[in-house]
């Protein structure tokens, strides 16, 4: 099977009621970056910080995965799937992807305040733990504190990251703005002869001399722009895929790349024949 590789950012978990951090009324109009996502605020403010972390995590216990994820998801019957997302939350593999890289953390972790990265003190809470207080202890005997890359961190994760995009076929960009490094820069390791997919309804710059598919379609985490992409993959292989979508209200057609109308909606159902 082909390697395909998906780089996720906040827009693809936003329409299951997750708020992004940098659009008009995200989290970084409401709370300073430099107050509760980098080290320094931490130290100067540790509860504030842990208790921003424990709303949002708690927030995972109300949303759930939306269509875009359970498409993306489904692909894993026809190709090798591997998820790279700026997301810090799970729903990604709530959606069944089995293969998830976390470039900044994640939400339902909590790790040593000063040996962050040390697998002996990192820990997956429990629904009934999500609740973080001021002097609860890692291994070490320091404060827990989220296990979240902050600004000013290291990106653990990005060299393995980088070892799947390498060897990919497909590389799909969805719901990212394209400005976080080191993640932006991800595109630079696409092999030369792979294809290379953006989904976001709106512009993307990409800054990219190299030639991107483009697919505007947003709503449920790209599930139309999914949709889509499913269907001209599976085209492109020569296999029929049924890409079923139910609207609420009606039946919208969306345009594949060949001219072909493809009746979609935010429910997606993969088939082959």
């Amino acid at each position: 099977m082909k390697n395909l590789v998906i780089l996720s950012g906040a827009g693809m978990s936003a329409e299951s009621g997750i708020s992004t951090f940098r659009d008009a009324g995200g989290l970084w109009d409401k709370y300073p970056v430099e107050q509760v996502a980098t080290p320094e605020g931490y130290a100067r403010n540790p509860e504030l910080v842990i208790n921003f972390y424990n709303e949002r995590r708690k927030q995972l216990l109300d949303v759930k995965p939306n269509a875009g994820h359970i498409g993306l998801a489904e692909l894993e019957k026809d190709f090798n799937v591997t998820v790279v997302t700026q997301n810090v939350d799970n729903l990604h593999e709530r959606a069944g992807s089995s293969r998830v890289i976390h470039l900044h953390g994640e939400l339902t972790k909590v790790c040593s305040s000063r040996d962050p990265y040390n697998p002996h003190y990192i820990k997956e809470l429990k629904p009934d733990e999500y609740e973080v207080k001021l002097g609860d202890k890692a291994g070490d005997g320091t404060q827990l504190r989220p296990f979240i890359v902050w600004f000013g961190e290291a990106v653990p994760e990005i060299e393995t990251a980088v070892s799947y995009v390498e060897k990919a076929d497909i590389f799909v960009i969805i719901g990212t703005s394209m400005n976080v490094y080191p993640a932006a820069g991800l595109l630079n390791y696409v092999p030369r002869d792979a294809e290379v997919y953006l989904i976001d309804p709106k512009p993307v710059d990409v800054h990219s001399m190299r030639q991107i598919h483009i697919i505007r379609k947003g709503g449920f985490g790209g599930c139309a722009g999914i949709a889509l992409l499913a269907y001209a993959l599976m085209y492109a292989s020569f296999m029929r895929v049924f890409v079923t979508v139910i609207c609420a209200t009606k039946v919208a057609h969306l345009c594949l790349f060949d001219g072909t109308k493809l009746p979609v909606n935010w429910h997606i159902r993969f088939g082959k024949s």
